[in-house]
C-alpha cells in the first residue's frame, strides 16, 4: 500500500492585493501541508506544480519553502513533484536546486518508486507542443502507475490537453493521473483511469469561493482511494447587497456588520438598484471594522438616453466589450489580460513577453522579431519601408529584446504553458540555447548546468527522451 498527499498549486510568493500579509499567507498554506503530512505519516508528498507563483521568487519565499522541505525530509518523507507554468525558466528550475540539496525529487520519464507505486512526472507543455509529445515513459515494476501532471486537461472545465490522448499513447498503464493547474478540486474516470485535480492551497482569486485544501490518495491492493482534506486559511468573507429604490451606502454597510469581517479579506458585491456608492466609502468601513483587506465591485448598470451601460465600479468594462468585438487574435488578447490583470508594474513587461513567448515555437519567436527589427528596403529609392521600431530593454534595465518562448486562469489572468524534467525526466520544459548574454542568464534564473535544445528527429517528432 501507498499512500501520499497530493497537493499543488501553492503559488509561494503572491502577493495578492499587493499585500504582505496574504504572500505570507500562502507560504503558511504550504507550511500547513507538511505539518499534516508529518502528522499523518504518509508515505510522500506529491506536488503538480506551480510550487511558486513566479519563476523569480524572493528569497524570503525560497528560505521559507527550504525550511519546510527540510521538515519533510527530516521525517523521511519524499517530496516529489514538476514544474508548473508559472514558475517554469528556460534552463534550470527552483525544483532543481531543491533536488540538489537532496530535499526534492524532479518526476519524469523515469519511474521513482514509493511503496508499491511508481511515480511519473510531466511537466506543463504549451499547447502549441502537445501533437508533437511522444508518451514515452520507462517501464516499472510495481503494483501501481500514477502520472503527475500540470495544465488544464479534458474532460475537465476549459480543459485543452486531451487525456485519453495521454492514456492511449503512454506506454505505461497509468492507475491514476494527479493534476495541477486548475484550482477547482475535481476527480473523473477517463480510461478506467482516475484522474483528478486537488485544487490550489489558498485562494488565488475572488472567485475560489470554496475552501482550500488537498487530496489524499491511496493506492492498495489495485485500487485508488481519492479523499479531500480541507485547509485552515484566511477567511474570506462575501458579501452580497442588493440595494431597493433609494437604497445606498448604509444598506451596504447594514449588510458587512452582519458577517465577521476581523482579519478577512471582504469582497461586497453589489447589485439592485439603489443609489450610486463609493467603492472607497465601504472599503474604508470594513477595514475599520477590523477586515485585513476589502474590495467592492458594483454589478449595477444604468441606462442612459444614449442607451450606454456604465458599471459604476468597473469604468473598463465598456472597454473590454469593446475589446471582445474586435476580433483580435489570441496573443492580443493575451496582452490585453496582462495589462489589466492585477500584475505590479514592474512585472507587466516580463508577463506580457511570457505570454507571447508561450503561444510560440522558439524558432518561430525569434524569426517573428527578426522581422520586426529588420525593415524592408525600396530597392529603388533605398526606402526603408514599413519599418517596425522594436523596443530594446530601458537603460540599466536587465530585460533583454527577446527571449524563450513560451486556465481559464484560476490566478485572474492566466494560467498557461511551460515546463518539465531533468536527470532523464520528461523534460519539456521551454529550452532554448544558453543565453548569450549575462543579463539573459540574470533574466531566467539560469544556473552553469542549464538545459539544451533538444535534438529533433528528422521527421520533426520530438520524443521525451529528446528533453532530456
Amino acid at each position: 500500500m501507498t499512500r501520499v498527499i497530493h497537493t499543488g498549486d501553492t503559488h509561494i510568493g503572491y502577493r495578492q492585493y499587493h499585500s504582505p500579509d496574504r504572500r505570507r499567507d500562502f507560504l503558511a498554506a504550504f507550511e500547513q501541508v507538511v505539518a499534516d503530512a508529518i502528522d499523518e505519516g504518509v508515505d510522500a508528498v506529491v506536488h503538480a506544480g506551480d510550487l511558486f507563483h513566479d519563476r523569480r521568487p524572493e528569497l524570503p519565499d525560497l528560505l521559507g519553502t527550504l525550511s519546510a522541505l527540510r521538515e519533510l525530509d527530516d521525517a523521511d518523507i519524499p517530496f516529489l513533484a514538476i514544474v508548473g507554468n508559472h514558475e517554469s525558466t528556460r534552463v534550470g528550475q527552483w525544483l532543481d536546486l531543491y533536488e540538489s540539496l537532496g530535499l526534492a525529487t524532479r518526476l519524469g520519464a523515469e519511474p521513482v518508486t514509493v511503496g508499491d507505486t511508481a511515480f511519473y512526472g510531466l511537466d506543463h507543455v504549451p499547447e502549441s507542443r502537445r501533437d508533437r509529445l511522444d508518451y514515452e515513459f520507462a517501464p516499472h515494476d510495481t503494483n501501481h502507475a500514477t502520472l503527475v501532471g500540470h495544465g488544464l486537461f479534458e474532460p475537465f472545465t476549459h480543459g485543452n490537453w486531451d487525456t485519453e490522448t495521454v492514456l492511449e499513447e503512454a506506454t505505461v498503464d497509468f492507475d491514476a493521473i494527479l493534476l495541477g493547474d486548475n484550482h477547482t478540486p475535481d476527480t473523473a474516470e477517463v480510461l478506467d483511469t482516475w484522474v483528478t485535480y486537488c485544487g490550489s492551497t489558498e485562494r488565488a482569486s475572488a472567485s475560489e469561493r470554496d475552501g482550500r485544501g488537498y487530496n489524499i490518495v491511496q493506492f492498495a491492493d489495485g485500487e485508488v482511494d481519492i479523499r479531500r482534506r480541507a485547509l485552515e486559511t484566511r477567511s474570506f468573507v462575501f458579501v452580497e447587497a442588493e440595494l431597493g429604490p433609494a437604497e445606498g451606502v448604509s444598506r451596504v454597510r447594514d449588510r458587512i456588520r452582519e458577517h465577521d469581517v476581523s482579519d478577512a479579506v471582504v469582497v461586497v458585491e453589489v447589485t439592485g438598484d439603489g443609489e450610486p456608492i463609493a467603492p472607497a466609502a465601504v472599503e474604508e468601513f470594513a477595514a475599520e471594522r477590523g477586515a485585513l483587506i476589502a474590495r467592492v465591485t458594483d454589478r449595477r448598470e444604468v441606462d442612459t438616453e444614449a442607451e450606454v451601460s456604465v458599471n459604476f465600479a468597473d469604468p473598463d468594462a465598456a472597454v473590454r466589450e469593446r475589446v471582445g468585438e474586435l476580433g483580435l487574435s489570441t496573443v492580443a488578447h493575451d496582452i490585453d489580460d496582462v495589462v489589466r490583470g492585477e500584475a505590479a508594474d514592474t512585472n507587466v513587461r516580463r508577463d506580457v513577453k511570457r505570454r507571447v513567448e508561450e503561444r510560440f515555437e522558439g524558432e518561430e519567436f525569434r524569426v517573428a522579431v527578426e522581422r520586426a527589427e529588420r525593415p524592408e528596403v525600396d530597392e529603388e529609392t533605398e526606402e526603408v519601408e514599413g519599418a517596425v521600431e522594436v523596443d530594446g530593454p530601458d537603460e540599466g534595465s536587465d530585460e533583454p529584446v527577446a527571449d524563450e518562448p513560451g486556465s481559464t486562469d484560476p490566478l485572474d489572468g492566466g494560467d498557461e504553458p511551460a515546463s518539465e524534467a531533468a536527470d532523464g525526466p520528461a523534460d519539456t520544459t521551454e529550452t532554448e540555447p544558453a543565453p548569450e548574454t549575462e543579463s539573459d542568464a540574470a533574466e531566467e534564473g539560469a544556473d552553469p548546468s542549464g538545459r539544451h535544445e533538444p535534438n529533433r528527429a528528422a521527421d520533426g517528432q520530438v520524443t521525451m527522451e529528446d528533453f532530456e
